[in-house]
């Protein structure tokens, strides 16, 4: 018998929950008859807790205690909290964020703890399981949050699940002719994704994702706002006034997608003032014209990342709740160079597409195999601050991959593992995800030996393993509960600042190699030397190659440097062959004197 497994879309702006029902997915809908509810949270001064619409409908006579955008605030510290969210937010002192004394999950929960209620009200009965969508480029840290709001809500988070990939299951992409290749692109009320999928052989395989965890409706929402502002010359507007004429926007931004005017108006927003003013589509999409071009750059990344070209895809999907936009609309058909797929409701599809999957998971509907990417590559830190890739950026998970390392000097009692995300080659411009001490017997330079594994889970979920290869102990730390200490905007600029550096990085890491080298090579070299065991010409050779090799660590060059020291290499190989030679032999006498 099939076990019922809700299927949530943890949303920005709005949120959904359905079930598969007589091997039919539905969405469920609450007490108003809609099957979205506004991801929005009324806060009681004496703890009392509203969803959806009734905690909307408070926000004209409390709006300092009505919570919406929450999910923006997932996995992230209250320093890279954004100056125009909705409500005030303070530092909790762990660092992380506090709305009205409560944790972004905390929040996120009641969202979550209201879906299922609404749920168990249709189906009659306890729900306890659940998928839950979040968006593509959710890193570490944001998903594990996601998944610790589950839990609050008393729910059993089996599988965090990519919002494009759950909007391709509900297109039916999954049954396109094999090879079909397919973009997704979901612009919300907080977040974007491009996603590229592949359907093989029964297989739904994510090619490359890219996207912006801070680019959605509210941000053209904020846009319009500060137009009304500047054009009505409203000057400074307090807290309370701005909660009021962001609703006004947002409501603004709707109409205008179905027709070509209204009016900006809000009376009394600040208790003695108000604002009226007429706004045009042409207006909104001048507005919104930076804003829809930054989504259409990465998707030429994302199609860059997956090696095709947009004639190569059999079809184009929009979901989330911006693209009803003609203006977004637009342009993703002029980049693409089709008309986008809009079959399916822009709200719901991604909320269809997790029912769809817990279906498949509770053994109501088929298999259906789905392979995620991870966004961002994965890797520790290496003597000389490299950044050594583990796990790169594209790779499908669920997977593990691993390497070996040793001690970097001499007596050498521990090893500081670094676990980094980031596609930079120093490590010093990737971003610090944890960090673990793995102690072992001091050893000479090189003895230790560290086995380092990450493993990634289905839900995208990171684990570090670290084993002392001598004693075969394990170090392994889960990363869900730390933050990303980054400003989580930066996450859209990574992969574009890795192409933009790539010759100063790699410059750079080629001289540190080379650095590393030369230090390891130059003192052993003299201490030969001073031995007395070169010939003359040999002598001359190996020194003149040494000064190269000083000459070129001062003058701070990559290729120089690299070509110095290959150039010593060379210098030293008769001598070194020699002394291991001697070395050999006078090991051999040893032996024979024993007898």
């Amino acid at each position: 018998m099939s076990e019922l497994i809700l299927g949530i879309d943890l949303g920005t702006t709005n949120s959904a929950v359905g079930v598969v029902d007589s091997g039919f997915p539905i969405l469920l809908a609450n007490e108003d008859g809609r099957r979205i509810t506004p991801s929005a949270v009324w806060i009681g001064q004496d703890g009392t807790i509203e969803v959806g619409a009734k905690a909307l409908r408070r926000r004209a006579l409390e709006p300092n205690r009505v919570v919406t955008s929450i999910k923006r605030l997932m996995g992230r510290r209250a320093s890279e909290v954004e100056e125009n969210f909705p409500v005030a937010v303070a530092a909790g002192g762990d660092g992380l964020p506090r709305v009205l004394g409560l944790s972004p999950e905390a929040i996120s929960a009641e969202i979550l703890r209201e879906m299922k209620r609404i749920a168990e009200w249709r189906m009659g009965g306890e729900i306890t399981k659940a998928v839950i969508t979040v968006p593509a480029y959710f890193h570490d840290a944001q998903r594990a949050a996601t998944k610790r709001a589950g839990e609050l809500a008393g729910l059993e988070v089996v599988r965090i699940l990519n919002e494009p990939t759950a909007a391709a299951l509900a297109y039916g992409l999954d049954k396109l002719d094999d090879q079909a290749r397919v973009a997704v692109y979901d612009l919300g009320g907080g977040t974007f994704d491009l996603s590229i999928l592949e359907m093989q052989d029964g297989v739904f395989q994510v090619l490359a994702t890219h996207g912006d965890t801070r680019l959605g409706g509210d941000d053209l929402d904020a846009l319009i706002l500060a137009h009304v502002v500047e054009r009505a010359g409203l000057g400074e507007i307090d807290a309370t006034a701005r909660i009021r004429l962001m609703a006004e926007a947002e409501r603004v931004k709707l109409a205008l997608s179905e027709s070509e005017q209204t009016v900006f108006r809000v009376p009394f927003y600040d208790g003695s003032r108000s604002v009226e003013a007429a706004i045009t589509r042409e207006e909104l999409e001048k507005l919104a014209a930076p804003w829809i071009a930054k989504t259409l750059r990465l998707c030429r990344q994302a199609l860059a990342d997956a090696v095709l070209k947009p004639e190569d895809l059999s079809a184009v999907v929009i979901v989330g709740g911006s693209t009803r936009m003609p203006a977004v609309r637009r342009a993703v058909a002029e980049l693409f160079g089709r008309e986008p797929d809009i079959s399916q409701h822009p709200d719901e599809a991604i909320a269809l597409g997790a029912t769809i999957q817990g279906g498949v998971l509770g053994g109501a509907l088929r298999q259906v195999i789905l392979l995620d990417v991870t966004p961002l590559s994965l890797g520790i830190e290496t003597f000389g601050g490299l950044m050594n890739v583990l796990i790169p950026r594209n790779t499908t998970i669920p997977c593990k991959a691993g390497e070996m390392f040793t001690n970097a000097a001499d007596g050498q009692a521990a090893m500081r593992v670094r676990v980094l995300q980031g596609e930079r080659e120093m490590a010093k411009d990737n971003w610090e995800l944890g960090n673990f001490d793995v102690p072992f017997a001091p050893s000479p330079k090189g003895q230790a030996r560290v086995g380092v594994q990450f493993k990634i889970d289905e839900n995208g979920i990171l684990e570090a393993l670290a084993r002392d290869v001598a004693t075969g102990i394990d170090t392994v730390i889960r990363i869900e509960s730390a933050a990303v200490n980054v400003d989580d905007a930066a996450v859209e600029t990574m992969v574009s600042e890795s192409v933009e550096h790539a010759f100063s990085d790699m410059a750079e890491r080629v001289f540190t190699e080379a650095k590393m080298k030369a230090e390891e090579l130059l003192p052993a070299v003299e201490a030969v030397l001073d031995q007395g065991l070169a010939e003359d010409a040999e002598r001359e050779e190996i020194e003149s190659a040494a000064t190269a090799v000083r000459n070129a660590l001062a003058g701070g060059a990559a290729n120089p440097l690299k070509a110095a020291v290959q150039r010593l290499d060379i210098a030293t190989e008769a001598l070194a062959a020699r002394l291991v030679e001697q070395a050999m032999d006078a090991a051999l006498d040893r032996q024979l004197s024993a007898k």
